[in-house]
């Protein structure tokens, strides 16, 4: 029996991938921020007769106390995991300062993905054929890391923001296989086709806007994540799987240049807690110092 989890998993694509794993046997996890949503998942799992392989847990991935309760959630519920997928993404038209200090789109892009990814490693290396799927923007090019100052502290605008967290994200995956070298683990970072998540956080206009440029063009989630579902059920030989819009990405672009992905290792892993032989932990005391890159709320 496979073991799933995913992260965004009551709404759009998260939600497809959770179903189709829940239809064909396995033990699937889901984490959302809406109760409500997740209640509908676990009603949808119950008509499948498969509540009993069927969670969810509610938390807010934009904290980061609450991504190490989840992966003490997961490590509670399964003993390995085959499959993790991210596909929580919300943007930001006004800076969205957390609870750390971090800016928004950078946590959900890559700050969350990096702890769940890192600390979910034990699991996923005693699955049978393991693999984390992280759905973002893998491909494009346009722009770079903001490495002068990740939180835009200064100057901040929703496009630039979400690019700068996209392209951090395309250096999660580089700097994950290149610290376990003798890892199992695949990691398939793609960017999928347009899609109707049925969810929609922006305001006015841009609400309007963005629902009728879904009902004009968008794909459903279920057309959008077959072939991601093909590619962690028949996975490819390399540990490091880009695809977009289904089609394979070359590694040697600029976006996944391996000097910038551990750069931005060394940076995320100074500012949240020392990664040793014991996983990622509680972030410590030292967490809360302000550091002149990565940037992080004072203690």
């Amino acid at each position: 029996m496979k073991n799933v989890f995913v992260a965004g998993g009551t709404t759009g694509m998260g939600r497809a991938i959770a179903m189709h794993y829940l239809e064909r046997g396995a033990r699937v996890t889901v984490v959302g921020s809406t109760p409500a949503r997740g209640e509908r998942f676990l009603a949808d799992a119950a008509a499948l007769a498969a509540r009993d392989r069927a969670a969810f847990v509610s938390a807010d991935l934009l904290s980061v106390a609450e991504n190490h309760r989840v992966v003490e959630e997961i490590e509670a519920r399964h003993d390995a995991l085959d499959a993790v997928v991210f596909t929580a993404m919300l943007p930001f038209i006004k800076r969205h300062e957390t609870v750390d200090g971090f800016e928004g789109s950078f946590v959900l892009y890559y700050l969350s993905r990096f702890i769940l990814s890192y600390r979910l490693t034990g699991l996923l290396e005693r699955g049978d054929t393991p693999i984390i799927t992280s759905i973002g923007a893998t491909g494009l090019t346009k722009g770079a890391v903001n490495w002068d100052d990740l939180q835009f502290t200064r100057n901040y605008g929703v496009v630039r923001a979400t690019i700068s967290s996209g392209r951090a994200n395309d250096l999660l995956g580089v700097h994950y296989v290149a610290n376990h070298p003798d890892g199992r683990t695949k990691y398939l970072q793609l960017r999928p086709p347009y899609t109707n998540s049925g969810t929609n956080h922006l305001p006015q206009p841009y609400r309007a806007l963005s629902r009728l440029l879904a009902t004009l063009f968008a794909k459903s989630p279920e057309e959008s994540v077959r072939g991601t579902l093909a590619l962690m059920d028949d996975q490819p030989t390399d540990r490091l799987i880009l695809r977009a819009l289904d089609k394979p990405v070359d590694p040697n672009l600029p976006t996944f240049d391996p000097t910038n992905a551990q750069r931005l290792y060394d940076l995320t892993k100074h500012v949240l807690t020392p990664l040793t032989e014991t996983p990622l932990g509680q972030v410590p005391a030292s967490a809360g110092r302000r550091d002149p890159t990565l940037g992080t709320r004072q203690a």
